[in-house]
């Protein structure tokens, strides 16, 4: 099978970007469909979607302008499997997504996703939750726990960041950045 494809289309209100495909949604050519995933139940508990969606019905996520991508196309069985270098790409590449794809929020899911995304160095320290400064102008930074049941953020403040991440994807667009 080929790279896992972006779920994307202009006029998202989130574009939700993960590290990379796991062995699951590989071999099942869909977005979160490991059983460790706790990413579809977060989406309709938080409210970004009306209800609860399945890995089957990822395409579905259009429906309630949302999208899905990865840093890296690589399927690896964890992301501490990437480099530093197919993450710094892996970067770039949703820098310039991003910038032809204007959603309202972009919410990184981990911390790493979000440092690459934004340049900064494996080091730099990063807070949960909305970024001081936008990449793209006009388009609102979030870095929120990765959503796998093996996190070790509890799944309540995993659901509270996504109703963070669902409350400004119905506020206005962010007037400016940087």
């Amino acid at each position: 099978m080929g790279a896992l494809p972006d779920i994307v289309a202009p006029g998202l209100l989130v574009l939700l970007v993960g590290y990379n495909p796991g062995r699951h949604s590989w071999e099942q050519g869909h977005h979160f469909a490991g059983p460790g995933s706790d990413f579809w139940p977060l989406l309709y508990e938080s409210g970004l979607t009306g209800r609860r969606l399945t890995w089957r019905e990822d395409h579905e996520l259009l429906w309630w302008r949302l999208g899905v991508a990865n840093l890296v196309d690589r399927m690896t069985p964890s992301s501490q499997d990437l480099s530093s270098e197919e993450k710094r790409e892996g970067g770039w590449r949703l820098r310039q997504k991003v910038w032809q794809l204007r959603p309202r929020v972009v919410c990184c899911l981990g911390k790493d996703v979000y440092r690459a995304y934004a340049m900064r160095g494996a080091r730099d320290p990063v807070a949960w939750g909305l970024q001081p400064h936008s990449v793209v102008e006009g388009v609102w930074d979030v870095a929120a726990p990765n959503p796998s049941r093996r996190s070790t953020v509890p799944y309540a403040a995993r659901l509270a960041a996504m109703r963070r991440v669902a409350a400004l994807a119905r506020a206005n667009p962010p007037a400016n950045s940087l």
